[in-house]
């Protein structure tokens, strides 16, 4: 057994308000009956009645919930990918605090946005993996999102073409190694690339190719400047080549205007001066119509309706079942 509404302190507080409004009436009554010299014992076998309906409405209004059921929801949201740049260029400083954490924070509050569309959260650097799968789970993926860091990202060169190869696998539905890709029409989806643009990996034209035809638009956001900004080293000093020299980590805008052109999304910069994440999410919420779904979704299944119809038909009852205390 389950409650819908288990706040049983606020219940038992309109429960002893309601036995001391039943106890007034009936010292009213009695007093009433003694100056007029009648008896007030008639009422007696109206209070369990009363009673019965007050527990009645009060069950009904906590909400008991025994069993669960399969309900079908008509669902028309898109499936949002979030893909995010954790390589070690993400910590500089050129956007305050870090590239990363300024981008970890727009990120939450562009997910909090939408709570009717699955998102998942997909981290790269030199390799790509997905950190949370898509899921209508908001609490889940605000914990993800949280959690990023460069430390999640092995070190070697970043390379875009690993994390949008394993989003082209992620597109294909499940239904489709079944034989049942027929019976699920394909979903909209976009996808929000967050990187400094920073790829040292393979010619990313065919992985372009392939997610255009997918029918994913990509909206990449470049985060850091183009005068860029120095990388910490492991004791908090600068960190240095192998020359001695600086490391420094710029903005390139090339692939990522690249990918946002080719796949008839948009790109939008992330910096002290500009935030294109408002722009972004207009963007995602005029996006074209997604075709409609239908999902199962288990939910408890409410009973309050049996202890709501006893209590009414008590309340009946004892309206119509009328008393004389009083007699001529």
């Amino acid at each position: 057994m389950t409650w819908a509404y288990p706040d049983f302190g606020l219940a038992l507080g309109a429960a002893l308000l309601a036995l001391l409004l039943l106890a007034l009436h009936w010292r009213r009554a009695w007093r009433l009956a003694r100056v007029l010299g009648q008896g007030a014992g008639r009422l007696g076998w109206k209070l369990p009645l009363r009673l019965l309906a007050g527990a009645g409405l009060l069950l009904a209004w906590l909400g008991p919930a025994l069993g669960v059921r399969q309900q079908p929801v008509r669902t028309t949201g898109q499936d949002v990918w979030l893909l995010v740049d954790v390589s070690r260029s993400m910590d500089a400083a050129d956007v305050a605090p870090t590239r990363l954490l300024r981008a970890q924070a727009e990120l939450q509050r562009l997910a909090a946005q939408f709570p009717a569309d699955r998102l998942g959260l997909l981290v790269f650097g030199a390799e790509a993996f997905v950190q949370c799968p898509l899921t209508y789970d908001q609490a889940a993926l605000q914990t993800f999102i949280s959690t990023l860091s460069t430390r999640l990202a092995a070190p070697g060169p970043t390379s875009l073409r690993e994390p949008l190869e394993l989003l082209l696998h992620r597109l294909t539905p499940a239904a489709a190694a079944l034989g049942e890709s027929a019976a699920l029409p394909p979903r909209a989806t976009a996808v929000v690339l967050v990187s400094d643009g920073e790829d040292f990996g393979e010619n990313l034209e065919p992985t372009v190719q392939a997610l255009a035809r997918a029918g994913a638009r990509v909206y990449a956001v470049g985060v850091g400047t183009a005068a860029g900004g120095q990388l910490p080293g492991p004791n908090g000093r600068p960190l240095r080549d192998a020359k001695g020299q600086v490391v420094r980590s710029r903005l390139r805008e090339a692939p990522l205007l690249q990918l946002a052109a080719q796949t008839s999304g948009r790109y939008l910069e992330l910096n002290d001066r500009q935030n294109g994440f408002p722009t972004l999410l207009t963007l995602l919420r005029t996006a074209p119509a997604p075709t409609q779904q239908v999902r199962t979704v288990s939910v408890a299944h409410n009973r309050y309706r049996f202890p709501l119809a006893a209590a009414l038909l008590l309340l009946a009852l004892d309206v119509v079942l009328t008393i004389t205390i009083i007699r001529p």
